[in-house]
């Protein structure tokens, strides 16, 4: 039996701050020790470009998620909160949907929600939430900028990236970000 090559993707962050949230990952895309491609595109912007959103996990994966997702959006009229719990039920419930192996954040100009295929819609406390292989290093770096700097929104994602592809060897420092102002 051959074992499924094991892809690390990412690492994705999500600042409020100021007024403005800003939504930004990395580009590596890795297959075991090999970089695959540097400059993958993980962040989108959704619905006339009012909700941003970013994966982490297989790209597959997370383009059927993003997909289903910005339908639900469509459905809910752009209400962010119902459509990640609808989408969030049905990837829980849906026997195709629950063999997918992606992370969805999602943000607007009120909310940010991470989303999960165990049913999780989780609202982050401070305004900071990352996913992927180097999600704890840049959520680090991001909380502390936010309490101990002036930089923007933005700027923080931008830096706790960088931050985070100094020390987990699946980021890398080819960073986009989308943002959004209140």
């Amino acid at each position: 039996m051959s074992k499924r090559p094991v892809f690390h993707h990412t690492t994705i962050l999500c600042v409020r701050k100021g007024g403005a949230v800003a939504l930004g990952g990395d580009g590596q895309v890795t297959m075991g020790t090999t970089i695959m491609k540097h400059g993958a595109a993980k962040v989108r912007r959704l619905l006339d470009g009012s909700v941003l959103a970013g994966f982490a996990g297989s790209t597959a994966d997370a383009v059927t998620l993003l997909t289903r997702f910005e339908a639900k959006l469509e459905e809910f009229r752009g209400q962010l909160e119902r459509a990640a719990v609808e989408l969030a039920k049905d990837w829980r419930t849906e026997k195709t949907l629950r063999q997918l192996e992606a992370l969805l954040v999602v943000a607007d100009k009120n909310a940010s929600l991470l989303l999960s295929g165990t049913g999780d819609v989780i609202a982050p406390d401070e305004g900071v939430l990352a996913v992927g292989s180097g999600g704890p290093y840049a959520a680090a770096a991001a909380r502390a900028l936010v309490k101990h700097s002036a930089l923007g929104a933005e700027e923080i994602v931008r830096e706790a990236l960088r931050i985070a592809a100094s020390i987990d060897i699946y980021t890398n420092a080819e960073i986009r970000v989308e943002t959004l102002s209140a």
